[in-house]
């Protein structure tokens, strides 16, 4: 039998299994409960989850002033005090009722498919809102263009990113890394490039995979302005301090700013690779060929004025 505890916007409620169950308005992306509330989730005695909820506030488990508010209620004018969905999932972690023990059951049941799969889905909440859930899909397909990647490379991009925790959102409000981590120096300079080049192109026509016209610059000059604006530095101090960084202004700037008549794809893609190689964090299992072309022409085809979104979106990627 499953039980209702808030009978206002959101209700939360312990289902057999052990969920704990949200259900309302999800604007917020959170819930809030008070301690009376996640008493009775996990039928325990209120002192108890205020002795859990001081630890978890003490411990600075979660954030106070982000997880903690004094809200109305209807037909009251004293302010109550409501705590959000990670205080009471912490409770849950805590205390040792026959409710909170099922609770952990199912919450280390899910933990574990994160961990081995790398995904879970909750179907109820997907039959439930399938309408945002395709929503969810057309996003993704805007992200990849799709009509010029075929499915097998779109999903070994979409491979690659998943152990980023990257999330459409975090894409949307423009908030992902803007930083790397590796800080090892790589020696770059426009004639060092223009032989890997020259060598690249050369492999290339040998296999009849590419003309004379690959890799001549459309303007002379146009590479080493690309080698000089990724490592440059003022006062002492890189624009880019980071392998990660440089590499993805690389890719960038080769793709997008068209140095040569031909091969700005390929050439992009072959020196983003041999940087990477270079400064040690390579990952081949990750950064796939699929999901190199993926990720190239996602680059190509991007709006120059979403720059900072891409960069960002290749530094998810290369975040160990």
């Amino acid at each position: 039998m499953k039980k209702k505890i808030i009978r206002e916007k959101v209700v939360i409620y312990q289902a057999k299994s052990g969920a704990i169950e949200l259900r309302g308005d999800f604007g917020k992306e959170t819930v809030w409960a008070t301690q009376a509330q996640i008493a009775e989730v996990f039928s325990i005695d209120r002192t108890v989850v205020t002795k859990h909820i001081g630890n978890i506030l003490k411990l600075k488990e979660v954030n106070e002033k982000s997880n903690v508010q004094k809200m109305h209620i209807a037909n009251s004018d004293k302010l109550v005090t409501f705590y959000s969905l990670d205080i009471i999932l912490a409770v849950g972690y805590r205390t040792n009722s026959a409710k909170a023990i099922l609770f952990r059951r199912w919450a280390s049941n899910i933990l574990r498919k994160h961990l081995i799969d790398g995904y879970t889905i909750n179907r109820s909440r997907v039959a439930k809102n399938y309408e945002e859930f395709q929503k969810v899909i057309e996003s993704i397909k805007h992200l990849l263009p799709s009509a010029n990647i075929d499915n097998t490379n779109v999903l070994e991009l979409i491979s690659a990113f998943a152990d980023t925790w990257f999330s459409l959102e975090t894409y949307d409000k423009n908030k992902l890394t803007i930083k790397g981590s590796t800080k090892k120096a790589v020696v770059l300079t426009a004639e060092h490039l223009g032989t890997i080049l020259i060598d690249f192109k050369k492999s290339l026509i040998k296999k009849a995979e590419a003309t004379n016209l690959f890799g001549q610059e459309r303007i002379e000059g146009s590479v080493a302005g690309i080698v000089g604006n990724v490592m440059q530095s003022f006062g002492g101090k890189e624009l880019y301090p980071t392998v990660e960084e440089k590499a993805a202004h690389i890719l960038y700037f080769m793709v997008k700013n068209h140095p040569f008549v031909d091969g700005n794809k390929r050439s992009g893609a072959f020196v983003f690779v041999w940087f990477l190689r270079q400064g040690k964090i390579l990952n081949i299992s990750k950064l796939t060929p699929p999901a190199l072309t993926a990720l190239t022409i996602m680059v190509a085809e991007s709006n120059p004025k979403y720059k900072d979104r891409i960069i960002g979106l290749i530094l998810q990627l290369l975040k160990k």
